[in-house]
């Protein structure tokens, strides 16, 4: 378990240092990071009201897109890299709102926190922390968002049991994430790049859906979904699918 956060944390960290990835969830490598982010659903007007540094074209969807968020809402973003989530979802809560993002690698907490600094935005904040152990009270976030990183937990269990402590009786969450249809070669599973890549930590989609419920989540349902093709001839060929879950706790 510990190896395997160690090579995300490496991945990331490198990402977050460089200011340029390669998105393997976002189609070929090659394009600039807005474009990368276009493809994975978030919109031109999106990513012109919020800023360029947030944009890093990482994840597999537009989590803010379909969270239904509402001014005054506290929200939180499990794995929220440098920022653009947090971002957008500061913009649809307003002032009275307020939007926490965790991460558990240093440098994109700083390159976020840096980000909010200078352009001063007062009701966000971003902390050092793993998702399966959240450094969030108790019953305090109406809303949980998170853009392809439950797939990078070795413990989804545990990540939805700390989502679910979190969350206010009522409270939501709105996970994009990737999910597999059947399951994966042994080698791909055994892979560090592929885990490091969103792949080989991705859990079988009816699995993973009830990993949520078995959390505690009711209402557990997949409100849009489509096939990712990371190799149009290759062994994953239709076995990958981006998944956009929404779950209320009771």
């Amino acid at each position: 378990m510990e190896k395997i956060k160690e090579i995300v944390k490496k991945r990331y960290s490198q990402i977050a240092k460089e200011g340029t990835s390669c998105c393997p969830t976002c189609g070929p490598c090659g394009h600039n990071a807005t474009e990368q982010a276009k493809r994975i659903g978030y919109s031109e007007e999106e990513i012109g009201k919020i800023p360029k540094e947030a944009v890093m074209g990482l994840g597999c969807g537009n989590p803010t897109a379909l969270a239904d968020l509402r001014e005054g809402e506290t929200v939180l973003d499990l794995g929220a890299g440098a920022g653009i989530d947090v971002f957008l979802a500061a913009n649809k809560v307003g002032p009275g709102g307020y939007v926490i993002g965790v991460d558990m690698t240093e440098e994109m907490i700083k390159k976020a926190n840096k980000t909010a600094k200078k352009y001063r935005y007062k009701n966000v904040e971003f902390r050092v922390g793993e998702i399966e152990n959240l450094p969030v009270e108790d019953n305090s976030v109406d809303v949980i968002i998170s853009n392809c990183v439950i797939n990078l937990s070795p413990d989804k269990l545990r990540t939805y049991k700390e989502a679910y402590r979190v969350l206010k009786p009522g409270g939501r969450v709105l996970i994009s994430d990737l999910v597999t249809e059947g399951e994966l070669p042994e080698k791909i599973r055994r892979s560090s790049a592929a885990w490091a890549g969103c792949i080989a930590g991705a859990l079988e989609k009816r699995r993973y859906i009830e990993t949520i419920r078995k959390a505690g989540f009711r209402d557990v349902k997949i409100v849009s979904q489509n096939t990712y093709e990371p190799e149009p001839n290759g062994i994953l060929r239709g076995k990958i699918t981006s998944v956009k879950v929404k779950a209320y706790k009771k």
